[in-house]
């Protein structure tokens, strides 16, 4: 292990401070902002790297960790550690920053600063993403947590196609979060206050480490009434983050009117922390409230599969299709979480690695060919494989890894989570399992109506994928071809960190049902 230096710190920081030398660099240097953010973000890869071939899997729940004072009389810290939930997620977010500022290298316009701004504000998405998941404070955490909805709120209303449906899109994305950030301040607050009043502790703290160790042996002496209110805090804005059904009706809206880049950095990157903070704080800090809710968190995740399924089947805009696809995979995820069992964890972990790396491929490539014809509408297209042929190839392998075809990395993870689900609810399993049916109906029927068939008028002069595009295109495509065979090296890092959170909220695996056989 590297040690020595504060890795987690540098980790962040790099992203963050980059925004800043972007923003002040000269009005005229456009060029040079582009390439300014692109570099920081191939850093950020590059630690992120690091941090990967160096943590231990069998070693210590919390790596490279970094504790030191912040606000002593608040009873919190500046708290860092990596376990291998996170830092599987810091590796997806470090790998698709860069593609994701090279397939929006055009989307600033030419307006003064308008490239400057877009890529900063990436950057500082990236920073706090990525302190959040490394953060082992509970207060550090919900300050970032927070604080990402800012520039993002900037990337979705300023520089969407249509300025005046992005701006609604992007209040309609910030109300929502806030609402759900204030409610989950309150449950915060609550915890402090909480965790002052029992015997475990001798003043309020924030630490996350103490505070589960205290849950973990019996020792936070704390209503249940009240577990259960601050539980449903917390759960309530990572439900809106996430987004859980009914919580995800500003999902659809943002997608569409933001960049294909920046709705990608939203769905694959920024929602992710709401289903780690499911995993982290909801379960660990309240396992007994977690299970009191499960049956319900539960029901309202396979709503979210079908109903997500089911409405994307009526779509007629491509990008609103592909957007509502999300919502049902984030309902396997959640369902995978409060399962509570391995293979519904690991696979649920895995899930949130391998939508990113999926729903980045085809939402991108649809982008691509939207910013060709000039509109979203399925309607518009026919026959591109005629004179897209790469285009139609890559949009095809991305989305047959949407619907979880094997050999493909969502498979793994849609079939973990089945599994997991299976030993605890079968009846819930078998629902879930019907969006397998509906995914392959609404990603076979948009490839057929959108890239086979005759030529649609106007489409004869598409291009096909330039280099810029196939830069983007070639990583997303690998990954989801290899992680589709050997997800080994992933759920490597992922199961042991899930046996601990299994062990810290005191869940064990089913054991196997064996009928017994006639007599002999």
């Amino acid at each position: 292990m590297v040690t020595g230096m504060p890795w987690l710190t540098i980790l962040w920081a790099v992203p963050m401070v980059g925004a800043g030398v972007v923003i002040l660099l000269p009005s005229a240097a456009r060029h040079l902002a582009k390439y300014a953010a692109l570099t920081i973000s191939l850093v950020v890869l590059a630690i992120a790297a690091l941090l990967a071939v160096t943590f231990d899997p069998a070693g210590s729940q919390y790596q490279f960790v970094e504790d030191h004072a912040w606000i002593p009389s608040f009873g919190t810290g500046y708290i860092l550690g990596l376990d291998g939930i996170a830092l599987a997620l810091v590796v997806l977010t470090a790998v698709l920053v860069p593609l994701l500022i090279v397939a929006g290298w055009n989307d600033a316009s030419d307006q003064a600063r308008s490239a400057h701004t877009y890529m900063a504000l990436i950057l500082a998405v990236e920073g706090m993403v990525l302190i959040s998941l490394t953060a082992l404070d509970v207060l550090l955490f919900y300050v970032f947590f927070e604080a990402m909805l800012i520039p993002m709120y900037f990337l979705i209303g300023g520089f969407g196609e249509n300025r005046t449906t992005s701006s609604k899109a992007a209040v309609k994305f910030l109300l929502y979060n806030l609402f759900g950030g204030l409610i989950m301040l309150a449950a915060v607050i609550g915890l402090y206050v909480a965790t002052a009043d029992s015997d475990a502790f001798a003043a309020g703290t924030f630490d996350f480490r103490a505070i589960v160790a205290a849950v973990a042996d019996g020792s936070l002496n704390i209503d249940p009434a009240v577990l259960n209110a601050l539980f449903l805090g917390f759960m309530f804005a990572f439900a809106v983050k996430a987004p859980l059904w009914p919580f995800h009706r500003w999902l659809p809206d943002a997608a569409v009117e933001a960049t294909p880049a920046t709705a990608v950095l939203m769905m694959a990157v920024v929602d992710k922390v709401g289903t780690f903070g499911m995993l982290r704080y909801c379960l660990q800090l309240f396992p007994d409230a977690s299970m009191t809710f499960r049956p319900l968190i539960i029901t309202l995740a396979v709503i979210g599969i079908v109903y997500g399924a089911v409405v994307a089947i009526g779509q007629t805009d491509v990008m609103r299709l592909i957007s509502y696809t999300s919502i049902s995979h984030f309902g396997f995820i959640i369902l995978g979480i409060f399962v509570m069992t391995s293979q519904g964890q690991s696979g649920s972990t895995l899930y949130m690695v391998n939508h990113g790396i999926s729903t980045a491929a085809l939402f991108l490539i649809a982008g691509f060919l939207v910013s060709r014809r000039g509109s979203r509408a399925i309607a518009s297209f026919g026959g591109v494989q005629k004179v897209a042929p790469v285009l139609a190839g890559t949009f095809l392998v991305a989305g047959l890894a949407t619907l979880s075809l094997p050999g493909l990395a969502p498979f793994i993870s849609e079939f973990l989570v089945l599994i997991g689900t299976f030993t605890t609810y079968p009846a819930m399993a078998v629902f879930a399992a019907s969006a397998l049916v509906l995914s392959a109906i609404y990603i076979l029927w948009m490839y057929q109506r959108m890239m086979t068939g005759p030529l649609a008028p106007d489409n004869e002069r598409l291009r096909d994928l330039v280099p810029r595009e196939l830069v983007v295109v070639a990583p997303l495509i690998a990954l989801l071809l290899v992680l589709g065979v050997y997800p080994k090296p992933v759920l490597d890092v992922i199961d042991p960190a899930v046996g601990h959170t299994l062990t810290t909220i005191g869940q064990q695996d089913p054991a196997p049902r064996v009928a017994e056989g006639p007599a002999k």
